[in-house]
């Protein structure tokens, strides 16, 4: 898949704030390459919207199109000069009304999986618990049945 021209970008915003909010959209969107833990942002002193290119590529359409309808309710609040920073309830109604994400699936390629080095057992239920530090079993117990920890194994 290649990247959208600024042109087609604009156009795809345009439509999803004409078909979910009613309303043109404006103003600039772009791609930003720089940013690593978000979706997108709106930045309210440009009334510009940046979008991550990685969730482009790596997600699904539907994915994209939720970060774009979550920016697009920023930018409409702040037009219209209500709430629209995240704790606003003016933002959490427009979020729900147009079926926007409140926060973006994290990309696949920055997830970690994850190593458990220790691995207990309860020696009364049987319920198992897997860290990644050691537990000292002769100060803790079972979160469920008060029972004695056992070192089932370590790596």
């Amino acid at each position: 898949m290649k990247l959208l021209t600024n042109e087609d970008l604009f156009e795809l915003v345009n439509n999803i704030s004409k078909n979910f909010f009613y309303k043109p959209f404006k103003h600039d969107v772009l791609f930003n390459t720089r940013l690593r833990t978000t979706g997108g942002r709106y930045i309210p002193a440009r009334k510009t919207i940046e979008l991550n290119s990685k969730y482009y590529f790596e997600m699904d359409e539907a994915e994209f199109i939720g970060i774009i309808k979550h920016e697009l309710c920023h930018y409409h609040l702040h037009i219209e000069g209500k709430g629209y920073k995240h704790g606003d309830q003016a933002f959490k109604d427009l979020l729900k009304k147009t079926g926007s994400p409140r926060h973006c699936s994290p990309l696949p390629s920055q997830q970690k999986e994850v190593k458990y080095k220790y691995k207990y057992i309860c020696e009364d239920c049987k319920l198992e618990y897997r860290r990644i530090r050691r537990v000292d079993v002769k100060k803790y117990r079972c979160g469920k049945c008060k029972g004695r920890l056992i070192v089932a194994s370590t790596q």
